[in-house]
This record gives structure tokens, C-alpha cells and sequence, in this order.
């Protein structure tokens, strides 16, 4: 099982940005397709993000079109989540996820998560 590690949370004013990490070990980082979701209080885990293996291919929620970016570079083993034009909505905890497929993955694909990431958008 892949291991993943996150970082590049915190709290941005709305229209601003930030761009999350997440660091991967364990089984071979290229054979996974990847993804970002995200939980705020109170709601269930969305969907936010995914990416194939070779990072030629990627899906977004329609409540992120647009403004985020999901990017991976494989030499390095870590996946990004460029989140641009940032609103209170989308405050949450952001989770990294690993599925053992090359394409684009669906949620039961995914068995590897990361601990997870705060994301605040606030004035």
C-alpha cells in the first residue's frame, strides 16, 4: 500500500490561493492514478480531483472547474492541488487519495488516503 503524506494547508483570504502537496512511498507512485477530496464539517467527503498516471489526463468537481488545477511529477512522487480564487465554501479538510489503476480513478478505486489537510478561506 502506497503511503501519503500532506502539506500546504492553511488559511487564505477569499480570492486568493494555495497549492497542496502530498508525497508519496510505498508501491511504485507511476502505476497509481491519484486524487484530491475534501470534507467540511458537518458534510460528507466530496470528490474535489483526480489525475491519471502520467498526469496527461484529469477530472474536477463542477464546483472547482476553472479555479483548481490537479498536477502530478512522477521523478519526484508528489501530487499538487493548485487551488485558485479561493472561496469560504470551500473550507475543508483536504485529502490526498492512491488507487492501483493508470487511468482516471473512481472513488472505489481509491485504498490509499493521506491524514489530510486544513484548508480555511476566511477574512
Amino acid at each position: 500500500q502506497v503511503q501519503l503524506v500532506e502539506s500546504g494547508g492553511g488559511l487564505v483570504q477569499p480570492g486568493g490561493s494555495l497549492r497542496l502537496s502530498c508525497a508519496a512511498s510505498g508501491r511504485t507512485f507511476r502505476r497509481n492514478a491519484m486524487g484530491w477530496f475534501r470534507q467540511a464539517p458537518g458534510k460528507e467527503r466530496e470528490f474535489v480531483a483526480a489525475i491519471n498516471w502520467s498526469g496527461t489526463s484529469t477530472s474536477y468537481a463542477d464546483s472547482v472547474k476553472g479555479r483548481f488545477t490537479i498536477s502530478r511529477d512522477n521523478a519526484k512522487n508528489t501530487v499538487y492541488l493548485q487551488m485558485n480564487s479561493l472561496k469560504p465554501e470551500d473550507t475543508a479538510v483536504y485529502y490526498c487519495a492512491a488507487a492501483p489503476t493508470l487511468g482516471i480513478a473512481t472513488r472505489p478505486n481509491y485504498d490509499a488516503w493521506g491524514q489530510g489537510t486544513q484548508v480555511t478561506v476566511s477574512s
